[in-house]
């Protein structure tokens, strides 16, 4: 599923995760963008790879769950 522009932006707000706390979850998970550039995958300003959308997904499910929470956000291979 294509996360729609915002989608992940408002996910971030909702974890209470900075950019750069995100980037960094993303990076861990073996992200290859910079911070800048994930921060403009959060508003639709630069197009992300299924690849790296999923990481940034998976980054704020991680999140999610720390704060006893569900994965509300699908991967790309979840259709």
């Amino acid at each position: 599923m294509i996360q729609a522009v915002g989608i992940l932006e408002q996910a971030r707000l909702d974890t209470g995760l900075s950019h750069g706390e995100l980037w960094f979850r993303y990076f861990e998970l073996g992200g290859m963008s910079t911070a800048l550039e994930v921060e403009a995958y959060l508003y639709g300003a630069l197009t992300a790879t299924d690849h790296d959308r999923d990481l940034v997904a998976a980054a704020l499910n991680e999140r999610f769950t720390e704060l006893g929470g569900d994965h509300p956000l699908r991967y790309f291979d979840d259709g």
